[in-house]
């Protein structure tokens, strides 16, 4: 069985497109910064957020979906942005989509759900951030491949 390192290099080395669970184009909310950072180094960003959505709004330039089921294409990684009292809904969105890995920021955690996404197969990250992991690991990411 891989470490949670392992798993972190394997995920994000591989991953082309990421599914930004409470996507904003607030400068100040650290999932602007996280989603910038993810585009900056070459991977698709897909935003996720029910209200923006709704309002018809566009995040970083891109349509927003209200949930990660909307998403027409294929999902690698679903990052999550939520309180983790929020989050469960999210996680069985995500399996039912079929999407193989599913990252939560730090300090976002559910256990029961992890658990339940493990069961089902997914790869479940909690409690880390990829703009941390990414450079500090030295993670090929899609610019780097080019």
């Amino acid at each position: 069985m891989a470490t949670e390192a392992e798993l972190v290099k394997q995920v994000w080395s591989d991953a082309k497109t990421i599914a930004v669970v409470g996507a904003t184009n607030k400068e100040t909310m650290p999932v602007y910064g996280v989603m910038k950072f993810l585009q900056a180094e070459g991977y698709r960003c897909i935003p996720v957020n029910p209200g923006a959505a709704q309002r018809g709004e566009e995040v970083m330039g891109q349509k927003t979906y209200a949930s990660v089921s909307d998403i027409e294409e294929h999902v690698d990684i679903v990052d999550i942005f939520l309180r983790s009292d929020r989050i469960a809904p999210v996680f069985e969105d995500a399996v039912k989509k079929g999407v193989k890995t599913i990252w939560t920021q730090i300090g976002v955690e559910d256990e029961e759900a992890a658990a339940a996404a493990r069961g089902r197969g997914v790869n479940v990250i909690m409690n880390r951030c990829p703009a941390i992991d990414i450079p500090s690991m030295a993670i090929p990411t899609p610019r780097s491949r080019m």
